[in-house]
């Protein structure tokens, strides 16, 4: 059997503090069979691959996607949510082949920029094959909305259609709203049933103050949806206040999920990162779509939340973006964090500067394993 070791300038292993100079031995599969904290005293040693900037898990996307990729630059910037919405709408008539090929281009993007599990909005199944061929874990949230009492059982039915299909094909896939303030009762009472103790959801929470308006009482809706499923992202959170993430935190399943590139796409603007900060540690990190940015890079997105959040550390800022998103999405058994007994895969970022602990402008990443 092949033995991998693996070092660098420092390892960031989202299970503890950074390792400086600490080495990663892998089995031929990826597996993680050892670390070793030198305490910064790497001997030089035959078979030993040393970098220069630092090394992390393979990054948990926790919001995409993949079926609007074939908008990608078709959207101009700072139109607002409520623009983006309608732009979506306009341009949802491409034929399934452009759709697939958009979205098996970016899964291979996603693959690059060193994801190795997905949180997926799907409305439709056209997304399957990709999905099953790729290397990435994709968890496939089969979204539904429609304020129309008469159209509800043919959304849910929609729904159900891309379950099927997803577990045909052997992925993961969950039911869930598209958010609080776009489904009508019936449609909402149908979700319902479909949801148990087990499931995971995902919905687009406070993602703007027109959104605030179009119903009240969100936290004390959210909690409720808390009470019922296992896990429950909340995505965007650009308008939320304190005391509603103080409430949801202490509902204890809750992982407020950030999308920094998409939100200032659409509105020019970032979200509460300090504040949220200072009330959770349960952040999460997603790149939403490329109908709303022009990537799909997570180190992007937290470069993005360090330059909004200074006084977060990088460590925790990488935590975000792999071991929360691995307990978020339930694969934190072989994702997340660079241990024994995992295969998170292993990404090596640089540059970065190594006298401050911090990213940099242009720090990229490259996939080791």
């Amino acid at each position: 059997m092949t033995v991998r070791k693996i070092s660098a300038q420092y390892l960031f292993t989202s299970a503890g503090k950074p390792l400086k100079r600490g080495v990663v031995t892998l089995a031929d599969d990826g597996t993680v069979t050892g670390v070793d904290d030198t305490g910064g005293m790497l001997t030089e040693s035959a078979g030993t691959e040393f970098y220069n900037g630092i090394i992390i898990p393979g990054f948990v996307n926790c919001h995409a996607h993949l079926e609007l990729s074939h908008m990608r630059g078709l959207i101009p910037p700072g139109g607002g949510l409520n623009g983006f919405i309608a732009s979506v709408r306009e341009r949802r008539g491409a034929t399934p082949g452009e759709i697939m090929a958009a979205a098996f281009s970016a899964d291979m993007e996603m693959q690059s920029e060193g994801v190795m599990a997905c949180g997926d909005i799907s409305n439709s199944p056209l997304t399957g094959s990709v999905k099953q061929k790729s290397p990435i874990l994709y968890f496939t949230f089969a979204e539904v909305f429609g304020l129309d009492p008469l159209v509800a059982e043919t959304r849910m039915k929609d729904a159900l259609s891309v379950c099927e299909e997803m577990q045909l094909r052997g992925l993961p896939v969950q039911v869930t709203p598209h958010s609080l303030y776009s489904l009508s009762g019936p449609l909402s009472h149908l979700v319902r049933e479909h949801i148990t103790p087990g499931s995971v959801i995902s919905i687009h929470f406070l993602e703007s103050d027109d959104e605030r308006k179009m119903a009240q009482g969100h936290a004390e809706a959210a909690m409720e949806l808390s009470r019922i499923t296992s896990q429950l992202l909340l995505v965007h959170n650009m308008v939320i206040t304190a005391g509603e993430a103080a409430m949801l935190a202490s509902a204890g399943n809750t992982w407020f999920c950030l999308c920094p590139s998409s939100n200032i796409h659409i509105s020019g603007k970032m979200p509460p990162v300090s504040m949220l900060r200072q009330v959770t540690d349960r952040i999460v990190v997603g790149t939403d779509s490329l109908a709303s940015s022009d990537h799909l890079s997570m180190i992007t997105a937290l470069r993005l939340l360090q330059e909004a959040a200074p006084e977060i550390t990088a460590g925790e800022i990488i935590r975000w973006g792999t071991i929360n998103g691995a307990r978020a999405l339930g694969c934190d058994d072989i994702l997340g964090s660079v241990e024994p007994g995992k295969r998170p895969g292993l990404l090596l970022v640089e540059p970065f500067d190594l006298q401050n602990m911090r990213l940099l402008p242009a720090s990229r990443i490259r996939r080791l394993v």
